[in-house]
């Protein structure tokens, strides 16, 4: 079916929508890019030019592919350039009001058998497959940025997508140079639901002094090889960002485990959203920012003495894994999918599932347990960790 696909759309060209053009593009497909109005056109087509322009004078692509690339896309304000489209993404901002208007048209515009793709990280598939009378042809497919490098797709069926339409989005992300993973709709899917709340966890460890934003971020990164820190992450994926995703996540779950730091809040509502506003936990727009000292109170002496049985690096790795285990445990994804999520998403070296492998269930187990007693947070390990050291197994391989 896929190989019938010669005419493929994206909607929306912000940063992910332009990068998600020019993967397709690069694959080899005509795609035809929309967007709302003439201004925010021309700054999607810059967008895509400066990104193959700086692929071909680094040697990535030669001359001819830079041109060749350029000429498969058609840029255009009229949606209803998209009646002959095979295969549509949207990649329109995470509002369900203008996700209504898209897929309102698209569903007018487009012949009965084009698949409806969402690129939304942080609603709800279903609900946006509602918007249509083609829920079983709508599917969720998720780009992770800069989508041209980030190797992962993750492809999300609902109740009403079809097993056939989820098997082609698979194989459209595979065609494109993706690693698909296949999921079902639930907030956060994969990569979101385990990244965020371990960002957040290390926001609410700086809330509460455990330590400087230096060590919080050293501490992770040493221990798992993460190419950052997660308050140097959370500003690069911008704090209203993360904040958002943590929300998404509590009205779905309801438990503590998705409760915003109470200092994410503050700095969203403060406007210090990270790089993009050059101002978050660090500076970036070249302002002074004072030095701060290690902090003294008893809990950060808990931490670093490791009175309570875990360190810094275990207050943040700890119930990331943990997480991870859950959302097996629960048959979400598999460990496979899970490791695959975060390597290829999030550029982790290793998964979450592979860092258990390394350190155990019963050290993990036992870290959660310190987290509580030290009043940091009310973990209980997951059942499927439990399973494990009830059982004297370490790992679930």
């Amino acid at each position: 079916m896929v190989q019938e696909f010669k005419k493929f759309g994206v909607v929306g060209l912000g940063t992910m929508g332009a990068g998600i053009v020019e993967v397709f593009a690069r694959a080899g497909f005509d795609v035809t890019g929309v967007e709302i109005d003439g201004a925010a056109l021309e700054r999607g087509r810059a967008h895509i030019g400066k990104s193959l322009g700086r692929a071909r004078d680094k040697g990535r692509i030669t001359p001819e592919e830079h041109d060749a690339i350029l000429g498969r896309i058609t840029f255009t304000t009229d949606r209803e350039r998209l009646g002959d489209a095979d295969f549509v993404v949207e990649a329109v901002p995470e509002r369900i009001d203008i996700k209504r208007d898209v897929f309102g048209d698209l569903d007018r515009i487009c012949p009965p058998g084009t698949i409806l793709a969402t690129n939304t990280s942080s609603l709800s598939v279903t609900e946006i497959a509602a918007l249509t009378g083609r829920p079983s042809l709508v599917v969720g497919l998720h780009f992770f940025n800069p989508a041209p490098v980030m190797k992962l797709a993750e492809v999300v069926g609902t109740v009403s997508t079809s097993a056939e339409t989820v098997a082609v989005a698979a194989e459209v992300a595979k065609r494109v140079g993706k690693t698909p993973v296949a999921v079902g709709d639930r907030a956060g899917f994969v990569a979101n639901a385990l990244l965020v709340p371990y960002l957040n966890d290390a926001v609410a460890a700086y809330e509460h002094k455990v330590a400087s934003r230096e060590e919080i971020d050293a501490a992770p990164a040493e221990a798992a090889g993460l190419p950052m820190g997660p308050l140097t992450l959370a500003d690069l994926v911008g704090l209203d960002v993360c904040l958002a995703v943590m929300d998404v996540l509590w009205e779905e779950f309801r438990t503590p485990r998705y409760a915003a730091a109470p200092l994410l809040r503050r700095m969203v509502a403060a406007g210090r959203l990270g790089r993009k506003t050059g101002r978050g936990f660090y500076a970036y727009d070249g302002a002074a920012q004072a030095a701060e000292e290690l902090p003294d109170g008893p809990v950060a002496l808990a931490v670093r003495s490791g009175e309570y049985g875990f360190g810094l690096a275990d207050l943040l790795l700890a119930p990331h894994i943990d997480d991870a285990l859950r959302m097996v445990g629960e048959g979400y994804a598999t460990a496979d999918d899970v490791d695959t999520a975060m390597r290829f998403g999030c550029g982790y070296p290793k998964g979450p599932i592979e860092m258990l492998d390394e350190r155990g269930a019963g050290a993990v187990a036992g870290a959660l347990r310190g987290i509580a007693d030290a009043g940091l947070a009310p973990y209980a390990p997951s059942p499927l960790v439990a399973k494990l050291v009830r059982d004297g197994a370490e790992t679930l391989r």
